[in-house]
């Protein structure tokens, strides 16, 4: 076969535990993958099967969509509930949901972000994260990303968590968004949750789950 397959990829597994998955099911070895996503988030990841695993490259700069949840009142090392505890605030209190919108807007448009130390970019020649893992301080540079729309879906005051729609270019790093959303709101933040719901034109509606692949 050759072609792209919309994968719906579930938490838990990384992108290359995914690309091993159906290159077992479809039998065949070129298979790769187009725009990695963390272990921990779910969501869509096109598998370029035979031939068009040469077509991947130039889906690294599609725009994205995600579906992010923040939980207001800690923060963690790594910017998920995976990681270790740094900050903490007690009866964390949310603004009204007129200033969370104007503080929203802050982040529309050209911004500048940090990725987080936890992250797949190379330091020296090595993954940040394994340099993170190895106990070393790992200095990350602030980059320009561009968010094209972020919406407020519904937010938990009593909860002190928001649920945002996101849509951004290539570079951009929802749990440093979701910190700095935290900062300018004075309260330590955190990804409790992360799906994406679109990778260029491959979108949720469309995708297959491992087990329907297999199927």
């Amino acid at each position: 076969m050759d072609g792209f397959i919309n994968v719906l990829k579930p938490t838990g597994l990384s992108s290359h535990d995914v690309v091993d998955i159906v290159r077992r099911i479809f039998k065949q070895k070129r298979v790769g993958h187009a725009g990695t996503l963390d272990p921990a988030a779910a969501g869509i990841l096109p598998v370029a099967l035979g031939r068009a695993a040469r077509l991947v490259e130039y889906m690294e700069g599609a725009d994205k969509s995600y579906r992010a949840e923040i939980a207001f009142g800690y923060a963690t090392d790594t910017g998920d509930v995976y990681g270790e505890v740094i900050e903490r605030v007690e009866n964390p209190m949310l603004p009204s949901e007129e200033e969370l919108r104007s503080v929203l807007r802050l982040f529309v448009g050209e911004i500048e972000q940090t990725p987080p130390a936890y992250s797949a970019i190379k330091v020296g020649g090595q993954r940040a994260y394994d340099l993170a893992r190895q106990g070393a301080v790992v200095e990350m540079r602030a980059r320009t990303v561009t968010i094209h729309r972020l919406e407020l879906v519904c937010m938990d005051a009593a909860q002190a968590r928001i649920l945002l729609d996101v849509d951004c270019a290539k570079g951009t790093y929802i749990r440093s968004l979701c910190t700095d959303i935290g900062t300018a709101l004075g309260l330590p933040a955190t990804m409790r949750f992360l799906l994406r719901t679109r990778v260029g034109g491959f979108v949720l509606a469309d995708s297959y789950t491992l087990e329907e692949l297999a199927e």
